[in-house]
């Protein structure tokens, strides 16, 4: 049996961190990679994961595609994928998704997903919401994505940021139901009803 192929789409959003923890999660579950990188998601990890981060996040890829090959395999609804995964995601990227301007392979492959009913997941990263942001939140929902906004799981009281982004990668991987849950699950520790 062959290992699920799952793209992996990084787009310009603040919030770099999220595409090498899923990338990570994704190993762990055992998914062979399509990596897609916008080139403001290029800076946007030179800037917050330093030196090296494209690098690092390219070696977890079993393939990388050019943002603009639109050619690229991941651009076909033939080639079986599992689904995709955009983190983060950013608003023009959504916008995109939404009103399906196919303008660049990342947009493209996100698509592709939704066409062959796929599981697109995406990161949106953005504070605060325009009513145009919700609306295409809205609108990619009523496609078929989900809609996965990179919020803390304080409950589980994380002790560092590294903390946070590995949960919330974790639930973006555990979304596509490729292997056993990766997140901490919540743990009732105050035994029930306290009201």
């Amino acid at each position: 049996m062959s290992a699920p192929r799952v793209i992996l789409g990084v787009s310009g959003a603040s919030g770099a961190a999220l595409a090498l923890a899923t990338a990570q999660g994704l190993r762990r579950a055992g998914a062979e990679i399509d990596l897609v990188v916008s080139r403001a998601a290029k800076r946007t990890l030179l800037e917050e994961c330093g030196e090296g981060a494209l690098e690092d996040l390219r070696a977890q890829a079993h393939r990388v595609h050019g943002v603009d090959d639109i050619g690229a395999s991941i651009a076909s609804g033939s080639v079986p994928v599992t689904g995709m995964i955009m983190a983060p995601c950013s608003m023009r990227s959504l916008a995109a998704v939404a009103m399906g301007l196919d303008d660049s392979l990342l947009i493209r492959a996100a698509s592709v997903q939704l066409k062959e009913r796929r599981r697109l997941i995406l990161m949106t990263r953005e504070a605060p919401l325009t009513l145009t942001h919700l609306r295409n939140m809205t609108t990619a929902t009523e496609l078929g994505a989900i809609i996965l906004p990179p919020v803390p799981a304080f409950y589980l009281k994380p002790k560092s940021v590294s903390d946070i982004v590995d949960q919330i990668a974790a639930r973006a991987v555990d979304l596509l139901q490729l292997a056993p849950p990766l997140a901490q699950p919540w743990q009732d520790t105050l035994g029930g009803d306290q009201g």
